[in-house]
């Protein structure tokens, strides 16, 4: 095999390990523990495990957080319902946008971007961190802050039923999130989630 041959399938399969879109799983909207036992198992967890989660584990837990349970309407509620949240997952391939309607994470920006997510240690070591952006044209970020705390516990519950590890957090620097993210001037960052397995 010449020298050009060698490169050229060098390229190829560097191209093929890149971050890519990841079409998820339809999530599986049953089983669990019974809720009054994930509402006694519901706790804060600051200490995570590097092992990453699977795509069944993303898509229910997304799915979970604010997916569509019908045709026009999502498990967590928003004021008159205008849906303002837009959830990002920052895994450490990249940051990907959750489109619910289509159940796939839509690749934004390539690369390790954990670090720009929060100023606690372990949010560079946990696979998953969740950032929960408000859509100001829709309702102000104000306006919006009792909608993201429906979400956020939804994640609280759906760990606690899978046996996961979350905490959320409000120690972020907006304009480091924004950057890493590629926000809009109408798209603000409200709260964030770290999520991963027990350590």
């Amino acid at each position: 095999m010449n020298r050009f041959m060698i490169l050229s399938l060098c390229a190829v399969m560097c191209m093929a390990c890149k971050a890519q879109n990841i079409s998820l799983p339809q999530p599986q909207t049953t089983g669990g523990k019974p809720l009054m036992e994930a509402l006694k198992d519901r706790q804060s967890t600051r200490e995570f495990s590097d092992k990453e989660l699977d795509e069944q584990t993303l898509s229910d837990l997304l799915w979970a957080a604010y997916g569509f349970n019908r045709e026009d309407k999502r498990t967590a509620p928003s004021a008159n319902n205008r849906q303002e949240f837009i959830i990002y997952a920052v895994l450490k391939s990249g940051v990907y946008f959750y489109d619910a309607k289509a159940n796939e994470l839509i690749l934004k920006a390539e690369g390790d971007f954990r670090s720009a997510i929060g100023k606690q240690d372990f949010v560079t070591v946990a696979p998953l961190n969740l950032v929960f952006v408000a859509d100001l044209t829709k309702n102000s970020a104000e306006g919006a802050a009792s909608d993201v705390g429906f979400i956020s516990q939804n994640v609280y519950l759906y760990c606690a039923s899978a046996g996961l590890g979350t905490v959320v957090r409000g120690w972020f620097d907006k304009a480091d999130v924004k950057t890493a993210l590629q926000l809009s001037e109408t798209e603000e960052p409200v709260l964030t989630q770290t999520v991963g397995y027990k350590k």
